[in-house]
Order: C-alpha cells, then structure tokens, then sequence
C-alpha cells in the first residue's frame, strides 16, 4: 500500500493528477480518512502529511477489429479563483494574463474583481499579468498550508497585507502584532492570537 508524503506544493489534485486518479478516488480512501478529518479541505495540504495512494488498476475495452473506435480520457480540471484589489477595493473588469507552467490565458475580472479559469489539478505556479504586463503578480498553487497551522495563517496575514514576517509556523511579536491589526480590522476580538474566530475569518477571505 503506496504512501506519498505530501511535499511543499503538493495537494490531493496534484497527487492524484500525478497517479492517475480523479482527486475523490484518493481523498475518498478509508485510509485517508483521519487525514481527511484533520485537513477538511483536499487543497491544503501540510509538507510532511502522509497520503494513500492505491495501485492503479488497468481498465480494458474490448472493440472489433475492423472498425475505427474514438476513445475519450475523462479529466478533472482545478479551478484557480483569486479576487483582485486595490486600496482594498476590487478591480473590476481588469483585462489579464494567467500564465500557468507556461501555458498563457487571457480573461477579464468580473464586477467583483475576481479571476476565474479552470487549470490542471497538478499545475504548479506561474504569474499574473496587469496592466499590458507592467504589474506582475508570482502565483504559487499548493503551498498554502492549512490554517489549522500557524504557518498557515501567517501565509494568509501576508496575502492580505498584514505583515507578520516569516512564514516559519513561529509564533513572534510581528506575528502577534499583524493579528492585532487583521483582528481589530475585522471587528473580531482583539486578542492576538490565533484563536477560533480569527481562523475562521481568515479561512473565508481565502476561499
């Protein structure tokens, strides 16, 4: 029975995609289940996490010989969705290019400034595009940890402009003082620690 110890970068979509397998087959494993039950979401994975894998079993068709036959590969693309803002205020309408493992796709934000296009499961990062190419945006897809994590909310403190310094899974004073500021943003309590309210308001500006 194959375990995968997920790595940075890596989610259920990406191993699956990796194996050969639809993401639900993996994340659907009784095996898994206790992972499952910890990480609640597929997409977010912690480097060290221990994955089932089960061997890929062979599937056969059985066609006469004298005819031509059309056969389609079932695949499952991720969808990639991020909002874009300015000054905290969505940028609606804005013309982009999402560049992911080379491959360009071109597309407008909706009214809510977000970004939407389906990908594959295991792509790994690229960049975004604005303005004709004169704003650059990297993307990195996989390597937001769980936010059960403090490495996890210190990634979504700096995605959103709150400054806590090093994504290490430390807790510091400037990790402790970018939770005061999200917290008192938020209107949550202002406490400075990563407690139940704040992960879960932080798990809802990333979803």
């Amino acid at each position: 029975m194959p375990i995968i110890v997920a790595q940075p970068g890596d989610s259920i979509p990406s191993i699956a995609a990796d194996n050969g397998f639809f993401w639900e087959t993996i994340w659907n494993q009784p095996e898994n289940a206790s992972l499952k039950s910890l990480r609640k979401s597929p997409n977010q994975l912690l480097p060290g996490d221990e994955v089932f894998v089960p061997e890929l079993r062979e599937k056969t068709e059985t066609r006469g010989t004298d005819a031509r036959h059309a056969f389609k590969r079932k695949g499952v693309p991720a969808k990639f969705r991020l909002q874009i803002k300015r000054l905290d205020k969505p940028r609606a309408n804005l013309d982009y290019v999402l560049e992911i493992d080379g491959k360009q796709i071109k597309g407008k934000t909706d009214s809510q400034g977000i970004l939407e296009q389906f990908i594959a499961p295991n792509a790994r990062g690229g960049n975004i595009l604005l303005d004709s190419g004169k704003t650059v945006i990297p993307i990195r897809l996989g390597h937001l940890n769980p936010v059960e994590d403090l490495s996890g909310i210190q990634q979504r403190l700096n995605n959103l402009g709150f400054q806590c310094g090093p994504e290490d899974g430390q807790m510091s004073d400037q990790t402790r003082s970018a939770l005061l500021l999200f917290q008192k943003r938020y209107e949550l309590e202002a406490t400075g620690e990563p407690d139940a309210a704040t992960r879960s308001k932080l798990q809802e500006l990333h979803a």
